[in-house]
């Protein structure tokens, strides 16, 4: 089992920053692909970006390419996203969530293939 817990989400005027952390419990880190997802009210669940287990490779949404990096510390148990150049259509809430099954490039945007979740952290993005 593996417990995930976000933080750094909050309101940002457009064009600002934000770096999302996701803690991951457990000493097998390293074994999961990590992903990103959102979703926004009335909207389905999203991809945003993934990152293999040893962050080798990693994934983006187009709508989110160039501006937002994942990226991810095995030894401190974390994944992060770095949200820069954010716009209003940016504001959702935020997963992370964890793959233990092997996933292959358009495999980690398939969100039915993870196997824990995180809570979420809401961000809001004013204009």
């Amino acid at each position: 089992q593996v417990q995930l817990v976000e933080s750094g989400g909050g309101l940002v005027q457009a064009g600002g920053s934000l770096r999302l952390s996701c803690a991951a419990s457990g000493r097998t880190f390293s074994s999961y692909g990590m992903g990103w997802f959102r979703q926004a009210p009335g909207k389905e669940r999203e991809i945003v970006a993934a990152i293999s287990r040893i962050g080798v490779s990693t994934y983006y949404q187009e709508s989110v390419k160039g501006r937002f990096t994942v990226s991810r510390d095995n030894a401190k148990n974390v994944v992060y996203l770095q949200m820069n150049s954010l716009k209003p259509e940016d504001t959702a809430v935020y997963y992370c969530a964890a793959a233990t099954r092997t996933l292959y490039s358009s495999t980690y945007f398939n969100g039915d293939l993870y196997d824990f979740w995180g809570q979420g952290t809401q961000v809001t993005v004013s204009s």
